[in-house]
């Protein structure tokens, strides 16, 4: 079962979306236009409906190597700019470095 996001754009350009649990495509578009209807905004029946399927990536790191990593060397001025902000954010000053 995976986490969809199903949206139209109605005819006055208005998007609405819903999100559903469904194991595939035309479940995933079926419990998004029972959906629609009882909340009575349901779509046309020519309408694109656009399934997008939401996946769940988790990572796992420690403390420490958050820490390792936002002190450790840059290897673009994107990722010093972005290690600087991430150092502010965690409160690790100059004396870490």
């Amino acid at each position: 079962m995976a986490t969809c996001e199903v949206s139209y754009v109605d005819s006055d350009g208005v998007r609405h979306s819903v999100e559903v649990d469904a194991d595939g495509l035309y479940e995933a578009a079926s419990l998004a236009l029972r959906t629609f209807d009882q909340l009575k905004c349901a779509p046309g029946i020519a309408s694109p409906l656009k399934v997008e399927v939401r996946s769940v990536i988790t990572h796992t790191l420690t403390v420490r190597k958050v820490h390792d990593w936002v002190t450790g060397g840059a290897k673009s001025l994107k990722e010093k700019i972005l290690k600087e902000r991430l150092r502010t954010l965690i409160n690790i000053g100059e004396e870490h470095l």
